[in-house]
C-alpha cells in the first residue's frame, strides 16, 4: 500500500474549468436527490470552524468536485483509489483525525468491498460524514445501513460532480424525489429538498444572457491588455445568484512568466472603504452601537479641540462631505532616520521588502497632521480618503479591536471569503498576489507585491480605513451577493435588511447622489443613460483598477480586478484609451437588454 502523505494532495484550489461547467441542465439536476438529510445537515451553514477531507474512490470527476467545493471553504482532497484492505482503511481513518467533516466521492467505477463499507459506518460514527453516489441506482442498496447525508445521482460526469458539490454547501437547492424502490431505506419518493443559500456556479444561458457574452468580454479584455491598460485581469459575473462567468487574464507583469488565475489575490484599494470598514459601521451601526449622526469628537477624542472637525457626523464621513482634505502626501515628511532596511523593536513596521518604518510613526506624525489637515467644503461633496481615517478611528473605539481581526471574524472566514484581509504576506505565498508596481515612485522605488498600494496605508502598518484589504474575485462576488440577498448567506444574517437598504440607497442630496460609503449612479450619468446602470445600484471602484458592482434590479454582480497601475502608474505606457473595467460592465449590461452592439 502507498503510505498515507502519498494519499494527500496537494492542498491547492484546482482550476479544473475556466468557463464553469453547466449545473443548470435540467436533465442532470432532475436527478440529483438528496437522502438520509432528517436532521438537515445540508446545505452545510456555518464554515469556520470547519475542517474539510474530501476522500475519493475511483471517482473520475473528483477533480470538478474538489475544485467547485473549494469555492466554498478549504477542502484537503484525498486520494483513496489504493485504499483496499482493512489495515489500509483503519490508517485512511486514523489520518482522518485531523478532520470534523469528510466528503466522500463514490461512482460505479468504485471497488464496493465489504471494507470500504465497514469505513464508512465507522467513520460516521464520530465524523460528519457526506457521500456523494453518482451512478445507478441499484448502488444505493450498498448504503441501506448508513446515517449520514447522501447525495445520488444516477448519471457520473462532470455537470453531476459540480452539482453535488454545490447541494452540499447551497449552491444549488434540490427538490427531487427517487422514482424508484432502491433496497430496504430508500424507497420511491425517498428525498428531502435542500434550498439554495449560497452562489452558484453555471453558464451565462442559465441567467438568460447570450453565449456570445463570453466572447465579447475576452475581445474586450485582451484589447486592453494589448493597449497596457494592466497586464493581469479577473473578471467574474454573478446574475441571479449564478456565477455565469469566471475568468483570468494576462500575466502578473507585462513581460513576466507567472499567468493570472482567477483566485489570484490583488489590492483592492479603495474597495477597501465598502468591504472592510463601511460594513463595519453597518454592523454596530444595526446592534445600535452608533448614529450616524452623532459627531465623530464622540468617540475620537483628538478631535474635540479642533473647531473644523469637533462636531463633523459619522454620516458627512461616509458621504465625503465632512470638509475633509482630499489627500495627505505623508510620504513627504520621511526623514532618512525614520527608515531603516531592517526590522527591530526600533523600526517594526514593514511597507515593503527590506523596508521598515520607525515605531509610532503613525501616533507621531501621520495623526497629528490628519488633525491638522485643513479642506473647507463641508457640505459639498469632495471625495477624502481622510474619512475613512477618521472612521476607522471611530470602528475601533467603539469595538475595543483592530478593524483587520474584527472584518475577519464577523465577515470573511463567517462568509467563506478564504482569500480576504489585510497584510496577506502574513498569510499567502507571494506567488499568489498580483503586483501593483513595479517601481513605486512615490516611497519605495521598488516592486510593490503584497503591500499595500497606498502610501499612507503602508506607513499606517498595512491597515487602514481607506485601503489594506487585499481580495479576490470569487471572494468578493460572495461579500456582494450577500449584500444584493440584504444582508443574508448561506443561512446566516450578518445585516438587517432595513440597514442595506439605508446605506446601499441615496443619502446624498449632491449630485455625487452617494449612499453612505457607496458609490452610486450620479445625476449626470442617470441622465445620459435611463436604462441602466439602474437607480439601485451601488458599488465602488479602486485606485489600483479594482471596481465592484451590484445592481439589484437586474439581479447582478460585477467584480473587475486588474492592476492597471503597473509597472509604475502609467509613467512607461501612458493612459490606456481601453478602460476594461468600465467597458465589460457595459458589455454585460448591453447583453442583458439585448443589445446588439
Amino acid at each position: 500500500m502507498k503510505s498515507l502523505l502519498a494519499l494527500v494532495l496537494t492542498v491547492t484550489t484546482l482550476h479544473v474549468y475556466a468557463q464553469q461547467v453547466v449545473t443548470g441542465n435540467s436533465q442532470t439536476e432532475s436527478n440529483a436527490v438528496v437522502l438520509n438529510n432528517k436532521a438537515g445537515k445540508l446545505p452545510i451553514g456555518r464554515l469556520a470552524d470547519l475542517r474539510i477531507a474530501s476522500v475519493h474512490f475511483n471517482s473520475k470527476y473528483t477533480a470538478v468536485f474538489d475544485s467547485i467545493a473549494g469555492k466554498y471553504w478549504s477542502v484537503t482532497p484525498i486520494n483513496g483509489d489504493s485504499v483496499k484492505d482493512v489495515n489500509a482503511f483503519n490508517n485512511l481513518h486514523d489520518a482522518l483525525k485531523w478532520y470534523n467533516l469528510v466528503l466522500i466521492q463514490l461512482s460505479d467505477e468504485t471497488d464496493f468491498s465489504p471494507a470500504l463499507s465497514a469505513f464508512i459506518a465507522d467513520l460516521e460514527s464520530t465524523t460528519d460524514v457526506v457521500v456523494v453516489l453518482n451512478g445507478a441506482g441499484s448502488l444505493l442498496q450498498r448504503f441501506n445501513g448508513i446515517t449520514c447525508p447522501l447525495i445520488w445521482n444516477k448519471q457520473n460526469n462532470a455537470e453531476t460532480a459540480s452539482l453535488a458539490a454545490q447541494v452540499i454547501f447551497g449552491g444549488q437547492g434540490s427538490v427531487t424525489r427517487l422514482a424508484s424502490d432502491y433496497g430496504g431505506a430508500f424507497k420511491k419518493g425517498s428525498g428531502f429538498t435542500t434550498r439554495k443559500s449560497r452562489l452558484g456556479y453555471g453558464v451565462p444561458s442559465m441567467a438568460g444572457v447570450t453565449s456570445n457574452l463570453p466572447a465579447q468580454i475576452d475581445a474586450i479584455v485582451d484589447s486592453g491588455i494589448r493597449a497596457h491598460a494592466a497586464p493581469a485581469v479577473v473578471i467574474l459575473v454573478a446574475k441571479n445568484g449564478e456565477v455565469i462567468f469566471s475568468k483570468a487574464y494576462g500575466k502578473h507583469t507585462y513581460d513576466g512568466s507567472e499567468v493570472t488565475k482567477a483566485d489570484d489575490i490583488f489590492d483592492m484599494a479603495s474597495v477597501t472603504k465598502v468591504t472592510a470598514t463601511t460594513p463595519t459601521v453597518m454592523r454596530l451601526y444595526d446592534r445600535k452601537l452608533i448614529s450616524l449622526d452623532s459627531p465623530i469628537s464622540k468617540y475620537v477624542a483628538a478631535t474635540r479641540a479642533i473647531e473644523d472637525k469637533r462636531d463633523v457626523k459619522i454620516k458627512e464621513a461616509l458621504l465625503h462631505e465632512a470638509g475633509f482634505t482630499p489627500y495627505i502626501k505623508f510620504y513627504e515628511k520621511l526623514k532618512p532616520a525614520d527608515l531603516s532596511r531592517d526590522s527591530s523593536a526600533a523600526f517594526p513596521t514593514k511597507v515593503a521588502d527590506h523596508y521598515f518604518l520607525r515605531a509610532n510613526y503613525f501616533k507621531e506624525v501621520m495623526w497629528p497632521v490628519t488633525l491638522a489637515s485643513k479642506g473647507n467644503t463641508r457640505g459639498q461633496y469632495v471625495y477624502s480618503d481622510v474619512s475613512m481615517y477618521m472612521m476607522k478611528e471611530v470602528v475601533e473605539a467603539v469595538m475595543h479591536r483592530p478593524l483587520n481581526e474584527f472584518v475577519q471574524d464577523e465577515f470573511y472566514k463567517p462568509l467563506g471569503m478564504q482569500s480576504t484581509g489585510f497584510l496577506p504576506r502574513n498569510r499567502f505565498d507571494r506567488s499568489r498576489i498580483v503586483p501593483t508596481t513595479e517601481n513605486d515612485n512615490w516611497m519605495r522605488n521598488m516592486l510593490v507585491q503584497g503591500y499595500v498600494n497606498d502610501p499612507g496605508s503602508a506607513m499606517a502598518g498595512g491597515v487602514e480605513g481607506h485601503a489594506g484589504l487585499f481580495s479576490t474575485a470569487n471572494d468578493l462576488a460572495i461579500y456582494y451577493q450577500m449584500l444584493l440577498n440584504k444582508g443574508e448567506y448561506g443561512g446566516e444574517r450578518y445585516f438587517s435588511e432595513a440597514t442595506v437598504d439605508l446605506f446601499t440607497s441615496r443619502q446624498s442630496k449632491t449630485p455625487s447622489a452617494r449612499g453612505y460609503g457607496f458609490v452610486r449612479v450620479t445625476d449626470k450619468e442617470a441622465a445620459a443613460n435611463p436604462l441602466y446602470p439602474s437607480q439601485q445600484a451601488f458599488g465602488h471602484t479602486g485606485y489600483t483598477g479594482t471596481y465592484v458592482w451590484v445592481d439589484p434590479k437586474y439581479n447582478l454582480v460585477y467584480i473587475c480586478l486588474t492592476n492597471r497601475t503597473y509597472p509604475d502608474d502609467g509613467k512607461t505606457y501612458g493612459v490606456s484609451p481601453i478602460n476594461i473595467r468600465t467597458r465589460v460592465l457595459d458589455q454585460v449590461y448591453r447583453d442583458l437588454l439585448g443589445e446588439k452592439k
